[in-house]
């Protein structure tokens, strides 16, 4: 079960990096945070239940100091969205100082021989007790090394807490801000994943002290009942950005404008050899709703002026090419604000341009067929199964119409 939470979670991370990281800078630290907390619960699991040696070699110490930045990442993540400030400060880099002094005090340890560290392991593995023979921090000369592994917890217990008190401020003036004013799924969101880091960091912090207090490393792994509300809680932070596809693809602001590909394929309207993209209107300052209006307005527009929908290739992928909005966008627009497919909406104008050409009177000269392939569909099926689907009629009731007005 933990092993398939941790993946679950570096999955999470990965859509968060992929889908929002190079636009907003708070998606990076989010993304980081879930990645770092998904790896600490692989690292559990491997201690738990990995019989690996070399696994267990791999996952002892090395990835110890980066464990450190996991509340650093919460707390930058939670004023970057309160504020609109996400931007790294110079004032910022204290937060990064726990992660040096640990990285610091296993230099030693790094630089040990692979052969040297999987003895270490093989130690481990047959007794975790083992653990406090092991120095592999310079820390454990100055401090016992339970309290080094409590400060870990502490620490993301620390900045969620200081996370926490920006929250609630911000709550209490949230009318004077502009801040998130047409984005209210953000106010449950940060106290869904606040409200579960608590109960994660919490029962987990009270595990390590319990087997701090004893003296007994392996009471940490016997404390059913914590173990029960920390799996609730990794289980819940991972899971929640499923209920909250704002946040897992992100649509917090309008994205600056910026330059729209030029498919190939002829024009139309014109007759040219290439097509002209959309022009792009200057960005204006706005919240979701209104980048959800821009979107459906630059969509017909581009309908109208390109006609893109002659194209058999004319897909999100093609239409995010030809309107600089990423595609991921376009398919949160018709899912979410449209209610409609896309292949639906695209169908739409492909049905409005043949019964332009009936209208035209191009039945004469091409059959059917040829009309549907003129306006974009691939087949003759699917042309006579959109446009029955969208008319109410065949093509043909349409023609014989059209004939009755000219007599």
């Amino acid at each position: 079960m933990l092993l398939f939470l941790s993946l679950t979670g570096i999955i999470l991370s990965v859509i968060l990096l992929v889908f929002n990281a190079g636009r907003y800078i708070s998606s990076r630290y989010l993304g980081g945070f879930f990645l770092l907390i998904s790896l600490n619960a692989l690292t559990f699991h491997v201690f738990i239940d990995s019989f690996s040696v070399p696994i267990l070699a791999i996952f002892f110490v090395h990835p110890d100091s980066l464990m450190y930045l996991a509340g650093p990442l919460l707390f930058l993540y939670i004023r970057s969205v309160l504020t609109d400030k996400s931007h790294f400060r110079r004032s910022d880099l204290w937060h990064l100082l726990p992660a040096f002094i640990y990285l610091f005090s296993v230099i030693p340890y790094l630089f040990l021989s692979w052969d040297e560290k999987t003895a270490n392991a093989a130690l481990l593995a047959s007794d975790i007790g083992n653990l406090k023979y092991i120095r592999a921090s310079l820390l454990y000369s100055v401090i016992h090394p339970g309290l080094v592994f409590i400060s870990r917890p502490l620490l993301v217990t620390g900045y969620a807490i200081g996370s926490s008190v920006i929250f609630i401020r911000w709550l209490k003036n949230r009318k004077n801000r502009n801040v998130l004013s047409q984005q209210q799924y953000m106010i449950p969101w940060l106290t869904v994943l606040l409200g579960f880091v608590f109960i994660l960091t919490i029962s987990h912090l009270m595990a390590m002290t319990e087997a701090y207090l004893s003296h007994n490393l392996k009471v940490f792994f016997t404390l059913r009942l914590l173990h029960l509300f920390s799996g609730i809680g990794l289980t819940g932070l991972l899971i929640s950005p499923l209920f909250f596809p704002s946040i897992l693809y992100g649509m917090p602001r309008i994205p600056a404008a910026s330059p729209a590909a030029t498919p190939p394929g002829p024009n139309p309207e014109e007759g040219s050899d290439s097509w002209s993209p959309v022009p792009e209107d200057p960005p204006k300052p706005g919240f979701e709703a209104d980048y959800l209006k821009q979107i459906g307005s630059k969509m017909d527009e581009c309908m109208q002026q390109l006609q893109p929908y002659l194209q058999n290739d004319c897909n999100l992928a093609y239409m995010a090419k030809l309107t600089g909005i990423p595609a991921h966008h376009l398919a949160y627009y018709f899912r979410e604000e449209r209610r409609q497919p896309f292949n639906e909406y695209r169908n739409l104008w492909r049905v409005q341009h043949a019964k332009k050409l009936i209208r035209e009177g191009k039945t004469k000269e091409l059959t059917l067929e040829a009309i549907g392939l003129l306006s974009g569909f691939s087949t003759r099926n699917t042309f006579y199964t959109a446009f029955r689907k969208i008319e109410g009629s065949p093509p043909s009731a349409l023609i014989d119409k059209e004939s009755e007005k000219k007599k």
